[in-house]
């Protein structure tokens, strides 16, 4: 049971700011570049995926 409503746990999306997201979006970029080729196929898939979805929602920066 939750003590409150609002905490991380109610399955809310994080809010952030323009430029948390072009941060995020930069350290998700060099995460991807230094994937190792044993990583798993859905890893990169779901590391792509947030990629693409966070430069349609800053401009493609």
């Amino acid at each position: 049971m939750r003590a409150f409503e609002g905490q991380h746990s109610d399955n809310v999306a994080i809010k952030r700011s323009r430029d948390q997201k072009i941060l995020l979006l930069k350290q998700l970029r060099e995460q991807f570049a230094a994937l190792k080729p044993t990583v798993a196929p859905g890893i990169r898939a779901a590391m792509a995926k947030r990629i693409s979805d966070l430069e349609k929602e800053v401009g493609g920066r």
